[in-house]
Formats: structure tokens, C-alpha cells, sequence
């Protein structure tokens, strides 16, 4: 006589006990994983735009664009626009930690930016909605122009590529806008992801908790790396930026001084 035997009730439930145990056990590793994904697509991403920078600039005798906003014809903003002919695949445009802006649901601080909402007047003439959105931002002061506005000194910017230590000239990165201008005395955001025109909050557009307490960012020299946020005053963003200034390591910030979601970092 064939006896089949099911499973009991109880057994059921260790089964499912089991399996949320090993599934508790899992996930933080699971999303982990998920997570060094992402930084390490988003540092490819960086690795392309690389790429196209160093066939402009050596198209262009080492020169870095005029403006970075602008276009060496048409005197056009967007770095993005000049670059259109070196690179094909859009999506290098945004890291995928920040692959939508604000109006398309994105929360802080993983949002792209949108120049079509924040400079409306300036990308009229970019009629690809593509090329209007993004999440990387580029340092303006490697642009090859006179052309300064407010408070910013046209004498620190770097020009061309053959700098010194170009390991440690920031080119483009993560940051909350298209493009930023530091200064060694732009405090940190008060919150993760706050986002300050004025001037005097450079730092605000790229200090931002993206990628475990860091960002990815694309030196002169082509390279890419992770940089920790405490670290970014560290960098030499212009000529005369003072990596000892008052939020540098050396500079005597105690970590009092750091914004509560920052004190915990590195």
C-alpha cells in the first residue's frame, strides 16, 4: 500500500523560520553588493567621460573648453553639448545612484540635475530633452576663458591639462549641479543633499553622501577614485586653493564643527 506522507504544519513553519533567518542573514550582504555595483558602474561611467576629455584636449592642443558652459563656435553653454561629438551612449550621463531629477521623482539626495528647470533661458537651444539632465558636474575652474562671474578670480583657473600633480585636479565628479567652483572656505551643507546657488556654497553641490561617504571623481590625469567627503577640501579645485584652509585635516576642524550627518565619516 502506497502511504504518502505530507508535510506537517510544523514543519512548514521551521521551513519558513529558516528561511527569514537566512534571508535576514542575506540581505544587508545582498544589498552590499548592490550598492559596490553601483559605484563601480558609476566610476566607469567617469572612465568614459575621461575618454572624451582626453580626445577634446588633445584636439584642442591640451586646451580645456572656454567656459566649460560654453562652446568653442557657438558660445553655447553646456559642457555636455561641447562633448556631444566624442561620446554615443547617454547614459554616462548619470550615476546610478542619481538617475532622476526631482520633478521625475527623485529624492535627496540622489536626484540629477535638470538645466531645462534651473537655466531655462541658457539650454534653449539644446532641443534633445537627453542632454538636459544629468548627475555629474564639472570643476569650472579647469575652462580655458577669461570670462568670470561674481566673486571668482579668472587667475586660478588650471587651462590645460599639463599641470603638475594632475592626480590631484579634480575634473568631473558627482555633484548635485552641471557644474561647481569651490573655495577652501565653502562650508559643508547643513543637510545631505542641500543645494546653495549662492556664492560661498561651492562645495555644497558635490559634498554629498552618494556613495558611502564619498564620491567618485575623474582627476587630470584621467584617473577616477572614490574621495571621502572630509577629504574633498583636500583637493586642488584651482591655482590657489588652500588644501591647509579651515576644513581641511590640518586646518584645526574639530569634528564638533562637522554637520551631524557628517560627523560619523572619516
Amino acid at each position: 500500500m502506497d502511504q504518502r506522507r505530507g508535510f506537517t504544519l510544523i514543519e512548514l513553519l521551521v521551513v519558513v523560520a529558516i528561511v527569514a533567518v537566512l534571508m535576514a542573514i542575506l540581505m544587508p550582504s545582498l544589498r552590499r553588493a548592490r550598492e559596490q555595483a553601483r559605484a563601480v558602474v558609476c566610476q566607469n561611467h567617469l572612465k568614459q567621460w575621461s575618454l572624451c576629455l582626453a580626445m577634446y584636449t588633445s584636439d584642442h592642443d591640451g586646451k580645456f573648453m572656454p567656459g566649460i558652459d560654453e562652446d568653442w563656435d557657438t558660445g553655447r553653454y553646456s559642457w555636455i553639448y561641447t562633448l556631444i561629438p566624442y561620446y554615443e551612449e547617454p547614459d554616462i550621463r548619470l550615476c546610478p545612484k542619481a538617475t532622476r531629477t526631482a520633478e521625475q521623482g527623485g529624492v535627496l539626495p540622489y536626484t540629477a540635475w535638470d538645466v531645462s528647470i534651473t537655466n531655462p533661458d541658457d539650454f534653449m537651444f539644446l532641443k534633445d530633452p537627453t542632454y538636459k539632465i544629468g548627475s555629474y558636474g564639472i570643476n569650472w575652474w579647469i575652462n580655458d576663458s577669461d570670462l568670470v562671474s561674481g566673486n571668482y578670480d579668472g587667475a586660478g583657473k588650471w587651462r590645460r591639462t599639463d599641470q603638475k600633480n594632475p592626480g590631484a585636479i579634480p575634473v568631473l565628479m558627482d555633484c548635485g549641479f552641471m557644474l561647481v567652483r569651490p573655495q577652501p572656505f565653502d562650508p559643508p551643507p547643513e543637510e545631505d543633499g542641500e543645494f546653495l546657488w549662492a556664492f560661498g556654497g561651492g562645495m555644497r553641490r558635490v559634498c554629498t553622501d552618494r556613495h558611502h561617504g564619498g564620491i567618485n571623481v575623474l582627476f587630470m590625469n584621467w584617473s577616477t577614485r572614490k574621495v571621502k567627503l572630509k577629504d574633498l577640501w583636500t583637493l586642488k579645485w584651482h591655482r590657489d586653493f588652500d588644501t591647509s584652509g579651515p576644513w581641511s585635516p590640518t586646518g584645526g576642524v574639530a569634528s564638533s564643527d562637522w554637520p551631524d550627518w557628517m560627523r560619523h565619516f572619516q
